[in-house]
């Protein structure tokens, strides 16, 4: 077959977003800061955009949105029916009634916007390298990957929070068990497992805690060695002999003891960044109403102020003299309209989504932690006739203030196991913590295999298979039948 070049016509769909609608979706996955940030850049960039002026006490429309939720509501209602459409529906005439002119040049790519600055207003070379992993993060990034369940990681987060910047423990378990709602062994059993991340040594109750996780982790915390760290104080005072009499040994292994102790480290911690800690800053808040329903409302600090100054606008279109002039004056109003509606359309999507998660996991605001229901994406995206991929760029860094803490709002993300008898679906992360109270409460001569829990869970009406039973047994760091029946043995 010969090859030449040739014309062909072919008909064919396609979807092109417009710069505009480009904006609009990715300010719904900017977090407060960063979406401050971008602001700030083009209110440098656009002479039109000007901050609103705050009187008093007096808060913008956009941010004066609190509702009183009662779950009984439909929770796809008439009463979100004034919101703009969805922007993540991709429609090309996104709010076309309220565009300027067709002619008006097209919004610039911000993502590439630079900030306006000279050579002379640059940082240093040294400000700009890559910072130091913090404490806080690397026992995160541990606990990511040590398999723990949802309920866990959350409590886990709240531990890391308790943790000081030389790696002490400053908490109390009774007190963050009653924040989140849940069991204080269950506090104690994920303090327990962070006691093991490195470095070693990290969540210790106090020195001498620290000290003896470090000589246990190098096998040497015989009864002489643990006698010696319960008496740093002696030491301090370098009171040898008594120390000598207590511990039961002579003076060269007490200075062999005394000489291992100052090879550990009295800081774990002090190896990490420290930096400047970024505060959370919630995007909504909730509290609890006198008649048992939630208020709900958007964090009016967190929502920027912005208005198109339109008396400057028409003074400048008047002295406009050529077509750059014109053009650039038009660009500038089309972009700060835009920016306007889509910082407020932003505003009530946050809202509605974060209203729509409340009302799923209602039992986790009022009982705890283990209660959460198991919830995903396309269940809110239907609720409230959205996109998935809308609710899951609102979702992202976005926080939301309870009574029980501040949680992003992924956080209440849950994978779901089906019911045995049709009923509702159970939260994985309530399954598995059946499956540790089934396994804490065996006796030691009934050990359950994964077979039986199977069997006791279908009873109680979850429908598990065996090799998810493991999976999540495993997870839990929960070693087998066989092994639980050796150590019990012992």
């Amino acid at each position: 077959m010969a090859m030449a070049p040739r014309l062909e016509m072919r008909q064919g769909q396609s979807l092109v977003m417009t710069p505009q609608l480009q904006q609009a979706i990715k300010l719904l996955q900017l977090s407060n800061m960063e979406l401050a940030e971008f602001v700030d850049t083009e209110i440098e960039r656009n002479p039109l955009l000007e901050r609103e002026e705050i009187v008093g006490d007096e808060r913008p429309e956009s941010a004066a949105v609190e509702d009183t939720m009662s779950f009984d509501d439909a929770p796809g209602g008439k009463a979100e029916a004034s919101l703009d459409a969805d922007v993540d529906s991709l429609h090309p005439d996104l709010h076309g009634a309220d565009r300027l002119d067709a002619g008006a040049a097209p919004l610039q790519d911000w993502s590439k916007a630079g900030s306006g600055k000279g050579f002379d207003d640059l940082p240093e070379i040294e400000d700009t390298a890559t910072p130091d992993i913090s404490l806080g993060d690397h026992l995160d990034a541990q606990l990511s990957a040590a398999g723990v369940t949802a309920v866990q990681r959350m409590i886990g987060a709240a531990l890391i929070d308790a943790v000081d910047e030389w790696g002490y423990f400053r908490g109390d378990a009774l007190d963050l068990a009653m924040t989140l709602g849940c069991d204080e062994d269950a506090v104690k059993r994920v303090l327990e497992i962070m006691r093991g991340f490195e470095p070693v040594g990290v969540m210790a109750r106090d020195l001498a805690d620290c000290l003896s996780m470090q000589l246990k982790d190098r096998n040497r915390f015989d009864p002489a060695m643990e006698t010696l760290v319960g008496h740093l104080d002696l030491l301090a005072k370098r009171q040898f002999d008594r120390l000598e009499s207590l511990c039961g040994v002579d003076r060269e292994d007490l200075e062999d003891m005394i000489a291992e102790i100052r090879a550990l480290s009295p800081k774990p911690g002090a190896g990490f960044g420290v930096g400047v800690a970024q505060t959370v800053i919630p995007d909504v808040y909730v509290r609890a109403a006198p008649d048992g329903a939630w208020m709900v409302e958007l964090n009016s600090d967190t929502l920027p102020r912005l208005l198109m100054n339109a008396r400057y606008y028409a003074e400048v279109s008047k002295v406009a003299r050529n077509e750059a002039d014109k053009a650039f004056v038009t660009e500038c109003a089309s972009n700060a309209s835009w920016l306007i509606k889509s910082l407020d359309q932003r505003a009530k999507t946050i809202l509605k989504v974060a209203r729509e998660i409340i009302r799923q996991q209602d039992g986790f605001f009022v009982h705890g932690v283990e209660h959460l229901r198991p919830l995903n994406l396309k269940t809110v995206a239907a609720a409230i006739e959205m996109h998935e991929s809308t609710v899951s760029r609102v979702t992202t860094n976005k926080y939301i203030a309870t009574p029980r803490g501040v949680f992003e709002l992924k956080f209440f993300f849950t994978a779901a196991i089906q019911s045995a008898d049709g009923g509702e679906a159970h939260s994985a992360e309530a399954v598995r913590h059946r499956i540790r109270a089934l396994i804490d409460g065996e006796k030691p001569n009934e050990i359950l295999s994964d077979d039986r829990i199977v069997e006791i869970l279908r009873e109680m009406g979850v429908d598990i298979a065996r090799r998810t039973v493991a999976k999540y047994r495993e997870s839990l760091r929960i070693p087998s039948s066989v092994e639980r029946k050796r150590r019990s043995s012992r």
